[in-house]
């Protein structure tokens, strides 16, 4: 089948619905995610090289377009239950990079083999690129949950969601992290809501720990 099967299963991630069995009032697929995660990246890395970062952009355009292709494998487990443990993470991580690499193994022509195990590989490490995805794909979490939350979504698990992403961000060391927390998060705080929850005392409290 060649690439064109590697094209066609791009398809699936347009099915796959991120945050299942809690009720939503918008639906967001992983492909709709991973679009976005490019998006919030591409400007993340701009705020670092305007702060004297060294930016390899195609690296970075690799790993934040291909992050979830996964998912298409296991598809998208809950947050919560995904880090509960460091254990059942890396199990869970093993599974879809053993899966991801079968894929190519099986369908990948051998001349650009190479190429799809980098380019489909975990991107988050301890590199610049690698710590911008981290803070793309928590701030997606973010957004997706401030939005359910805004609306007057009570569902604990986006109260959850919204309060793990902020410290997970807060914690990464990066001029951009800065910039969102200073001058893009106060934005998001300040916008009117219908909610029942506090959603400035939550971001508070998570940027106080």
């Amino acid at each position: 089948m060649g690439i064109h099967k590697y094209f066609r299963s791009l398809n699936e991630l347009e099915r796959i619905i991120r945050c299942p069995g809690k009720f939503k009032f918008e639906e967001h697929s992983v492909a709709a995610h991973s679009w976005k995660v490019v998006q919030y990246a591409k400007t993340l890395a701009d705020i670092e090289e305007k702060n004297g970062a060294i930016i390899d952009w195609k690296k970075l355009y690799e790993i934040t377009s291909s992050h979830d292709y996964g998912e298409i494998f296991i598809g998208d487990i809950k947050t919560p239950v995904k880090h509960s443990s460091i254990q059942l993470r890396l199990l869970i991580q093993q599974v879809e990079e053993g899966m991801v690499n079968h894929f190519i193994e099986e369908h990948i022509p051998e001349e650009f083999k190479s190429i799809f195990y980098n380019q489909l590989r975990e991107g988050k490490d301890d590199s610049v690129e690698g710590l911008i995805l981290e803070v793309a794909d928590k701030m997606d979490q973010v957004y997706e949950a401030f939005a359910e939350l805004q609306r007057g979504n009570t569902e604990k698990e986006f109260v959850v969601m919204y309060r793990n992403a902020l410290i997970k961000i807060k914690n990464i060391d990066l001029k951009c992290v800065e910039y969102f927390l200073e001058q893009v998060l106060p934005d998001m705080v300040n916008e009117e809501t219908i909610s029942s929850i506090d959603i400035k005392r939550i971001t508070e409290e998570a940027l106080a720990l």
